[in-house]
């Protein structure tokens, strides 16, 4: 048997390996020590001592006996998610979804706030924080057994430092050190990016959903942001700024202007933000009907109130979500020319506008891109809901927490809990370029 103490450190080629057993288990790819062999090509005598290994420090347990295939029975090993809790946050425009997750990324409970993210860093995160703590009170969890905080922000984020950088709809936000802080609050590594990158991340990693790896993630919500994944690994770009598609200039109108202060972007002529603008517009001068009465009840207009009237057959409200889909539509085809992804999938709440204006972003995404790029795709809505941001962040705090070089570090004790330094910026910029598998 592999003869290690607390304080031992395990070379570079056995990390390797026990991470590659890891996560075999993990994936559901072999769950006895022979599939793991064939699997590996590890003896059995390396499987028994890495698998020991494994189980003393309380990463993976066994299970029942499998049925017989002829020979000696093989006892099932299982990884343990409940080992430890990983604290998740989305945060978006106008309100943020908060959970808690366990190591498979399964999210044992959730709650959603409405709060402006224009209210500031302070304010946002203490209201973050006090619904956490909130969760972690109701299911008595207990700080040692907190692994990692995976966020979500809506805006430009350099990996490597976990800050915000320049975000257009985040005023005070710039460079503000949400690691740190948070970091500070729970005695644990935390890890932050973009929100769409997470909801692409959980829609990719999460099993039975039939995706390959060249994905492109599209949310349309207040704003528009895109997440890109290729061959399975999430791309983020030099700086973090990967996928910004919401701030594309698509038009010279500078009688509209962004909130970001510049003209012609994408988010303001075609975002939720933009067909609450235009519904307002339609109810007061008389042009639609059921949003002149939406707006005399309710005072404001929204992007759901527009698809209500769509649905409902208001033809106004119908040209608004036609038109705001073929804008999108126009930006995908680019993206579909340049990158050829497999799949597009539309989230965020105005993808709930239904077969309408996914229709119109279909036809033209096929009427502009090059046949051969469109042959095979797929376009279609995407299927996680509400708890994907919250299931893609905890997929990222899993994924670097059994990254060689962070597993490392925490495997001789059985757990990262409690080592908020864990993460630390890399000085060659490799974090901010990284790519979570």
């Amino acid at each position: 048997m592999e003869q290690r103490t607390a304080n031992d450190t395990p070379g570079p080629e056995l990390l390797r390996s026990y991470a590659e057993l890891l996560e075999l288990v993990r994936s559901g790819m072999a769950d006895t020590r022979p599939l793991l062999s064939e699997h590996t090509g590890l003896g059995r005598t390396a499987i028994t001592q890495r698998i020991t290994t494994l189980l003393d420090v309380g990463l993976l347990e066994e299970g029942e006996l499998n049925p017989s295939t002829g020979g000696r029975q093989a006892r099932a090993l299982r990884f343990r998610r409940d080992a430890g809790r990983i604290l998740t946050a989305e945060l978006g425009a106008t309100g943020f979804t908060v959970g808690i997750t366990d190591l498979l990324g399964g999210v044992l409970t959730s709650q959603h706030r409405d709060f402006d993210i224009a209210s500031g860093p302070d304010a946002v995160l203490t209201e973050v924080e006090s619904v956490l703590d909130k969760l972690l009170e109701e299911l008595d969890i207990p700080g040692h057994d907190v692994w990692g905080v995976g966020v979500g922000l809506p805006g430009p984020v350099e990996f490597a430092t976990g800050r915000p950088s320049e975000p257009p709809i985040m005023p005070g936000w710039h460079n503000y050190p949400v690691r740190d802080r948070l970091a500070a609050k729970y005695s644990a590594s935390v890890w932050v990016d973009n929100e769409v990158n997470l909801l692409c991340l959980g829609e990719l990693r999460t099993p039975g959903l039939g995706l390959d790896g060249d994905l492109v993630y599209i949310k349309v919500g207040t704003g528009i942001g895109a997440g890109i994944s290729t061959a399975g690994q999430l791309h983020r770009g030099a700086q973090g700024c990967a996928g910004d598609i919401g701030h594309a200039a698509v038009s010279d109108d500078a009688t509209v202007i962004c909130r970001c202060g510049k003209v012609g972007c994408l988010e303001a002529l075609a975002g939720g933000a933009a067909l609450a603008r235009d519904g307002e517009q339609l109810a007061r001068d008389g042009s639609s009907p059921i949003l002149g009465r939406t707006l005399a009840e309710n005072g404001t207009i929204t992007a759901a109130d527009v698809n209500v009237a769509a649905r409902s057959g208001d033809h106004q409200a119908v040209q608004l979500l036609t038109r705001a889909g073929s804008r999108i539509g126009a930006m995908l085809a680019t993206v579909v020319n340049f990158y050829n992804p497999s799949t597009i999938l539309i989230g965020g709440r105005v993808s709930g506008a239904g077969d309408l204006f996914l229709a119109a972003i279909r036809e033209t995404v096929y009427r502009r891109s090059l046949p051969l790029s469109t042959r095979d795709i797929r376009i279609k809505i995407a299927r996680l809901g509400d708890e994907s941001g919250l299931i893609g962040a905890a997929y990222m705090v899993i994924d670097e927490l059994f990254a060689p070089r962070h597993f490392a570090r925490w495997l001789p004790a059985g757990s990262p809990a409690g080592m908020p330094d864990l993460v630390e910026a890399r000085p060659d910029g490799e974090g901010a370029r990284g790519k979570s598998r």
